[in-house]
């Protein structure tokens, strides 16, 4: 009797584990889909796999979740999706050095143990969205030559483990937060962006003025 309820938990911890593993699968594949890749560096990203733990430029840990995507300087093209917020292990989103057009989805709020978020030097637009604030593990922010507009979501200052943010290169506007992690950042990590008014004195100016 015990033996075969040890077989029952052997069996559902395995239908978790695949089904975690088909779930991460059809993110990274949603991701695939919407990516140009004229040199072919995806080729090994195969859909039908339990899990893409065997697929190049993905790494997962022991239990089969996946930790990194190391995407940078690959010559990529297309958007990012909203399914990426399922990768709910994922530590290093590295997609700099690409083409990348679109916006950033406000469901990469939802990777909670992200450390690293690489996104400089593509041609991102839109906004920087607030939902990065829930990123309560993220060391480091890289968004720096893109064409992102609007303000730095005050929601940033917040995250007690930042500790390098680069939004230089872009067309934010309003002012440069001071307080929390940013003060500590460099100014010239927030330069190139003509219709930013300055850091922010706290109690003296209004925050976000003109954008």
């Amino acid at each position: 009797m015990a033996g075969g309820a040890l077989g029952l938990a052997i069996a559902a911890a395995l239908v978790v584990a695949l089904a975690g593993g088909n779930s991460e699968g059809d993110a990274l594949s949603a991701l695939r889909r919407s990516l140009g890749d004229p040199g072919g560096v995806l080729q090994s990203w195969d859909p039908t796999l339990v899990n893409p733990c065997t697929w190049f430029h993905v790494t997962c840990d022991r239990d089969n979740r996946v930790t990194r995507l190391d995407l940078g300087n690959l010559n990529l093209s297309g958007h990012l999706v909203p399914e990426l917020g399922k990768l709910d292990h994922l530590q290093y989103l590295e997609l700099y050095k690409n083409n990348i057009q679109g916006t950033i989805p406000s469901e990469l709020g939802n990777l909670k143990n992200l450390i690293s978020l690489d996104l400089y030097k593509n041609n991102i637009s839109g906004t920087i969205p607030p939902t990065l604030g829930k990123l309560k593990s993220l060391v480091f922010l890289r968004l720096n030559g893109n064409r992102l507009t609007g303000p730095i979501p005050r929601e940033l200052t917040g995250i007690s483990s930042l500790k390098v943010v680069d939004v230089s290169s872009n067309d934010l506007c309003g002012t440069i937060p001071t307080s929390g992690p940013f003060e500590h950042i460099p100014l010239s990590n927030f330069e190139k962006n003509p219709r930013f008014e300055g850091p922010e004195l706290q109690g003296l100016a209004v925050y976000d003025t003109n954008c």
